[in-house]
């Protein structure tokens, strides 16, 4: 094959519905799926924030019954799904709706999982795995960042292992995402830095991933001109809608993107670190970013410059280790910018606890599409650096 024709590549995604107030149109669509009775999986911080009062609202105007599951953790855990599932199975409910941040999503995915196939939800782990399709799912992100409502990936927390597991399939591809900014305004200001930076990292891990293609590039190069244009901005000014529906499409952009290229190492090793010490998400990303940049960098260079430069860095006349250097700096100075000056050890991670981190991350599935084939060996020396 000549060396010029691009392989294959499949690209999937949700309908998605994009804009301020989207999120009142969730009962017209539940009720195109034939919505009998809906599910509506959340958490307490987003009740509170009256979210989930806009789409009970919504779905009162179809006449569509409905039932709140809200035991969610910021972490997901199995047994959250499996008492989801039961709650569907036993409200005889034929649709789900989620409305939150990844949690809520991930644990509404694992919920139709478990009712779909009627097994436990840790069976499903890898890529793959699901034979059956899920029930309607229509998702409403409240957080610009994790992606949940556009991708293949679930991310499940088995607490009785300390381990975070995997499932990634094209029948995780919700049904409908309904992206609605306004629904970020109730994020704090740390909130909108743990899941920004997280989407950075998604559109920079999908555009180095070995899963790369030109299906994905624009959406992972846009995601990041948009993330590090506007993030630090939007968290100095929270009120600004506009701002915010510019870190939402840069959010949703890199969703489409590593939804279709996988990751790599930074989310390998960020789920592992998340599972055993029951972090949240972004905080694991943020304190990994810039060491995983630095192992990387040589296996990919030309990517990397191209990362560079579209996050602002110019890079005429520089050596690849310039660039290098400028990169991860800049990494950096972003993260400090908006507040975050974590370390590994500043959360309780001891050199003892390397060996059980690296065992795990190397099980990933991200770990395949790294740009750089990494050993247990090399995965230790990365979680070292970021003590």
């Amino acid at each position: 094959m000549s060396p010029n024709i691009s392989l294959q590549r499949k690209f999937v995604s949700p309908e998605i519905i994009f804009g301020a107030g989207c999120r009142h149109s969730v009962g017209t669509c539940a009720a195109n799926f034939g919505a009998r009775k809906v599910l509506v999986v959340s958490d307490p911080g987003v009740v509170k924030a009256g979210w989930v009062a806009d789409v009970q609202a919504s779905l009162d105007r179809q006449n569509i019954e409905h039932c709140l599951f809200t035991g969610v953790s910021p972490n997901p855990r199995c047994e959250e799904v499996m008492l989801g599932a039961e709650l569907y199975r036993s409200e005889g409910c034929n649709v789900i709706v989620a409305v939150g941040g990844g949690s809520p999503m991930d644990c509404a995915k694992g919920i139709g999982i478990v009712a779909a196939h009627g097994r436990h939800i840790y069976e499903f782990e890898g890529v793959d795995t699901l034979r059956v399709p899920s029930p309607p799912l229509i998702l409403i992100p409240t957080t610009a960042g994790t992606s949940a409502d556009v991708s293949q990936f679930v991310i499940i927390s088995n607490q009785e292992e300390r381990m975070k597991f995997s499932i990634v399939s094209k029948a995780a591809v919700p049904d409908v995402s309904l992206i609605d900014p306004e629904t970020t305004l109730s994020m704090d200001p740390f909130l909108s830095a743990c899941t920004g930076i997280d989407a950075l990292v998604h559109a920079i891990e999908a555009f180095v991933s070995t899963g790369h293609g030109p299906l994905t590039d624009p959406h992972a190069l846009e995601a990041m001109r948009l993330i590090n244009g506007n993030l630090a901005q939007m968290i100095a000014n929270p009120a600004d809608i506009a701002l915010r529906e510019q870190i939402m499409l840069g959010s949703m952009q890199a969703g489409l993107a590593f939804s279709n290229a996988i990751l790599g190492a930074v989310h390998a090793m960020s789920h592992s670190l998340g599972g055993y010490l029951d972090l949240p998400h972004g905080v694991c990303n943020a304190v990994l970013v810039e060491h995983v940049v630095a192992f990387n960098y040589d296996a990919s260079p030309d990517r990397y410059r191209k990362v560079a430069e579209t996050l602002g860095i110019d890079s005429r006349g520089l050596n690849h280790r310039q660039v290098r250097e400028r990169l991860v700096q800049h990494l950096i100075d972003l993260k400090q910018q908006i507040g975050f000056r974590e370390t590994l050890s500043l959360h309780g991670v001891n050199l003892s606890d390397i060996p059980f981190l690296s065992q795990h991350a190397m099980d990933d599935p991200c770990i395949l599409t790294n740009p750089r084939s990494s050993t247990q060996r090399d995965v230790e020396v990365v979680y070292a650096e970021a003590l």
